[in-house]
């Protein structure tokens, strides 16, 4: 092993306001690194960091384009009696319903966080 995993460090037009959304979904504690915010930190004690980084020309995946392909997803395990509650949770936060589990057929939903980055939440 070379060394460890920092952090996971999204693009964004609105590095504050993203990571606010991700506290909401998988908690932590926001922190700025810079007057500007140009970066943005989620602290989560014990868990994996999440970053934000501010992109003025970001363009988001278009789900499921290949032209504009996601290139990463972030898996959130919520229990699955929770799926209906957590779905409206983050609309109600501003994400997007891209794909829904298909009637119960599979253990996922797609959304698209506000910055258009996709993410799944998945029955556990």
């Amino acid at each position: 092993m070379i060394g460890t995993l920092g952090a996971v460090v999204l693009d964004c037009p609105d590095p504050t306001s993203l990571a606010a959304f991700y506290a909401e979904l998988v908690g932590g504690t926001v922190k700025a690194e810079d007057e500007d915010e140009t970066w943005v930190d989620l602290d989560r004690e014990g868990g994996q960091m999440l970053s934000f980084q501010f992109a003025p020309d970001h363009r988001p995946p278009a789900w499921p384009d290949p032209e504009r392909p996601q290139q990463f997803h972030l898996d959130i395990a919520v229990p699955r009696a929770e799926m209906a509650a957590a779905e409206e949770v983050v609309l109600g936060l501003g994400a997007t319903l891209l794909e829904d589990d298909l009637g119960g057929k599979r253990n996922w939903r797609v959304y698209a966080d506000p910055a258009g980055h996709p993410f799944c939440l998945c029955a556990c």
